[in-house]
């Protein structure tokens, strides 16, 4: 009898425990499908801003892809050794130019390749010098803000071609209610609306990324450019002490 009432109450016991993992097997296949649904939605939704999304899609891309590149070669022209110049100051003072050339040559940043533009033009008239430097400096600032235009134009284009958008979206709806007549439904103008909305919100968000990495990237140019400049002050400073030659 004792042991009839144990296989009784554990019976029981696995029945409760099925029926307890029967509702968590049953929402694990829609917990897993919930992310799927969410990126179809988003696709959809993407989809009925009509073809200027994907205009706006390679725009955000592009503006992406200059932000990232042109971080980088900033972030690598930025990297200028601090006992650099004083290393140099060292070498002209004691008539060594070619071990300063040398040393300028390790360096791949534009404060090196200015101070090396200088080095080899010493013997000349101090205007030769000067004017050989900026025009290396120039040279270098071009190649640093080199696609900072393009990310300027995505800026100040995105949002215009998504206000573009929103102009076709509420010519799509007026055209859909003129055809419905007096049937008039707010389907009919769903549509243009989605079309209208979308490519607004998607044109103001490319615009906002070009936008603020172009004034990000502009500020770490300046800061380079001020380095430069400083750098060269320097260099005029060491020149002026009239350096030998080895």
């Amino acid at each position: 009898m004792l042991f009839h009432l144990l296989q009784t109450d554990i019976a029981a016991t696995v029945a409760d425990s099925l029926a307890e993992a029967a509702p968590a097997a049953e929402a694990a296949p829609v917990a897993a499908a919930a992310p799927q649904q969410m990126s179809e939605s988003l696709f959809s939704l993407f989809t009925m801003g009509g073809p200027l999304m994907w205009v706006l899609l390679a725009l955000s891309i592009l503006a992406i892809y200059l932000i990232g590149r042109k971080w980088w070669v900033i972030n690598q022209a930025s990297k200028i050794n601090p006992n650099f110049m004083n290393d140099i100051r060292d070498y002209l003072n004691q008539g060594k130019t070619k071990s300063a050339v040398t040393l300028c040559g390790k360096y791949d940043n534009p404060v090196a390749r200015m101070v090396e533009t200088g080095i080899r033009r010493l013997g000349r008239p101090m205007s030769d010098i000067q004017g050989a430097i900026e025009n290396t400096g120039n040279i270098e600032v071009a190649r640093l803000e080199k696609g900072l235009p393009i990310l300027a134009t995505i800026a100040g284009g995105a949002p215009m071609i998504g206000f573009l958008g929103t102009v076709m979206g509420m010519v799509q709806a007026f055209f859909n209610m003129s055809k419905a007549g007096n049937n008039i439904d707010i389907t009919l103008l769903s549509d243009g609306i989605y079309t209208a909305m979308l490519t607004t919100v998607g044109g103001l968000v490319v615009g906002i990324i070009a936008y603020f990495g172009y004034n990000w990237l502009s500020s770490k140019v300046s800061d380079l450019v001020y380095k430069m400049e400083s750098s060269t002050m320097e260099f005029i400073d060491i020149v002026l002490n009239e350096p030998g030659e080895e």
